[in-house]
């Protein structure tokens, strides 16, 4: 599968999502498939909510910093259902947060999304 049609599926339908502010998550379980890793996911941080490049690319770190840190969370329990997700971060805010703010929201949705793989 290409990188495009991954992301196409999973903004298609039959995807759940749910918010936590700053930030919204769409995730989509995919059929078992041994060749691709067990949890894929996309940041995205739209020019219409944050104008400035440096602020979005600043933005995209401390998603991705907060997810290096709490992956073993949804890792672990994807591992042990064999199970493979698509997700994708997307900044719904119109400012920055500081750090503290964006790791605890991404542990947040991260355990929230453990709470409902089937």
């Amino acid at each position: 599968m290409s990188q495009k049609s991954l992301i196409d599926n999973l903004f298609s339908g039959g995807n759940k999502s749910f918010s936590s502010f700053p930030l919204r998550v769409v995730y989509k379980e995919l059929e078992t498939d041994k060749d691709i890793p067990r949890a894929m996911v996309l940041i995205s941080v739209p020019k219409k909510n944050i104008k400035r490049a440096v602020m979005r690319n600043r933005v995209k770190r401390q998603v991705r910093e907060a997810y290096r840190k709490y992956k073993y969370l949804l890792l672990d329990e994807l591992e042990a259902k064999e199970k493979h997700l698509l997700v994708a971060f997307i900044w719904i805010h119109h400012d920055l947060n500081n750090s503290t703010v964006v790791d605890q929201t991404v542990k947040n949705l991260l355990l929230h999304i453990t709470e409902h793989i089937k």
